[in-house]
């Protein structure tokens, strides 16, 4: 079935850092032509109008309409613990998190958290995501049903940690088995993918990290999901547990778990050397800006990951970011950036929470630009959410309204967000699902 969205438009299809003004697509006045939850056109208005005129046409007349988003690194089970005062990363997870997390193994509150969480990735915009569950296999199958129950497209996997504390402590079997359960059960189910997902280093063994290795390596369409370089006291702690290590991603290179389909969320203390190997795998950086600053735990380098060609996403990181908002986190980004001197032009931070996203989860021709061919996932921007949003968005060159929006957003300028071309959620009706 045909529909047609006529709005302003804009995209990048590919890094403004790479291609100038060429990766942009913008429409003041445009038409996006869905069918069967595919983009078949898009373009000015006026070109594609006549072509499409018995077309029912839905208008959205002082919206931007721009790809859903894409959280390359958000945890579902933190939900809860968004903005829990004090401590830095060790001594937080221990206090507010490792707790939380041990609720999951009752299946009823991971299913009421699940929904409440897609919902609100919904209510922010976000159309796709990479997400941390807990060790429960219970707390996967609940993401799962929520996210597929939608059509949203979502990548999730047990976590592994079998150094953990008591209660999030699996065993390398039970690793290796209920990951595989896990990946038979939903393959091919809906939009949903799977991603071998060891917390970090410092929480699974030896004998695990060479299961995740060997999983990876079998399946072949799933994501290797982890952290690294997020905090100095973990840098150390991981130096002298892998005292044969170089550094901390060559912890995790010596059990095959970096390569091409391999996103490590931070990155922040990151060395030349560890950066210049990133790049020759392929893998990603999710960076996850408010997290860091939120648990003080630095400040990612832009520059140097831009140095060596790492591709790059950007991640909410809840519950130690504090907000769902890509919006907010793209102007936290910015500030980040600013700190050091450096810059973070607003399409190039448009790209990273899209297309650049899409790219390090390995679905960057499916999603992210709105191409003809991809999957209409979309969202429509009200730049005029707020009194003061009205002031400095609604008018001007379209680099100043996008930064302007980057800075003062967040879910009160989501309209409505679209998965599939269908809408699931209407800021005026909530989550339609």
């Amino acid at each position: 079935m045909l529909s047609a969205h006529r709005a302003e438009i804009l995209s990048l299809h590919q890094d403004p850092r790479e291609a100038g003004a060429a990766a942009i697509r913008h429409h003041a006045d445009g038409l996006l032509v869905v069918e069967d939850g595919l983009v078949v056109a898009r373009g000015d208005y006026a070109d594609l109008a006549p072509k499409f005129a018995s077309v029912p046409l839905n208008a959205h007349p002082g919206r931007l309409l721009m790809p859903g988003f894409v959280d390359t690194h958000i945890h579902y089970p933190q939900v809860d613990c968004v903005a829990s005062y004090g401590q830095q990363l060790l001594g937080w997870l221990d206090e507010h998190i490792f707790p939380a997390e041990r609720a999951f193994a009752d299946g009823a509150h991971a299913r009421e958290v699940a929904g409440f969480f897609v919902n609100e990735l919904l209510r922010n915009g976000t159309t796709s995501a990479l997400v941390f569950a807990t060790v429960h296999a219970a707390s996967v199958d609940a993401l799962f049903e929520a996210a597929d129950g939608r059509g949203m497209r979502v990548v999730s996997g047990k976590v592994l940690m079998d150094l953990g504390p008591d209660g999030l402590r699996d065993t390398p079997g039970a690793a290796r088995a209920e990951t595989e359960e896990l990946i038979a059960r939903w393959r091919g189910r809906g939009r949903i993918g799977y991603a071998v997902t060891p917390r970090f280093a410092l929480t699974s063994s030896d004998a695990q990290l060479a299961v995740a290795g060997e999983l990876v390596a079998r399946h072949k369409h799933v994501l290797m999901h982890t952290h690294i370089s997020e905090n100095r006291a973990e840098i150390a702690a991981v130096g002298a547990r892998f005292a044969t290590a170089r550094d901390y991603l060559d912890a995790y290179e010596q059990f095959g778990l970096v390569g091409p389909r391999s996103v490590f969320a931070h990155g922040i203390h990151l060395s030349h050397r560890e950066c210049a190997r990133l790049a020759e795998a392929g893998s990603g950086i999710a960076l996850c800006p408010t997290s860091n600053l939120f648990l003080g735990s630095g400040l990612f380098d832009l520059a140097r990951l831009d140095e060596h060609g790492v591709r790059l996403g950007l991640g909410s990181d809840i519950g130690a970011g504090t907000s769902f908002s890509l919006l907010a986190t793209m102007g936290e980004a910015y500030k980040v950036c600013q700190l050091q001197g450096q810059a973070l032009d607003p399409f190039r931070a448009l790209y990273l929470a899209t297309a650049g996203g899409a790219r390090i989860l390995g679905l960057g021709d499916r999603i992210g630009s709105l191409e003809p061919g991809q999957e209409a996932d979309f969202v429509l921007l009200d730049p005029c959410a707020t009194a003061l949003a009205a002031r400095r968005c609604a008018t001007g060159p379209l680099a100043e309204r996008l930064f302007a929006m980057q800075i003062l957003g967040d879910d009160r300028m989501i309209a409505a967000t679209y998965l599939m071309g269908e809408k699931a959620y209407d800021r005026d009706g909530g989550a339609m699902a």
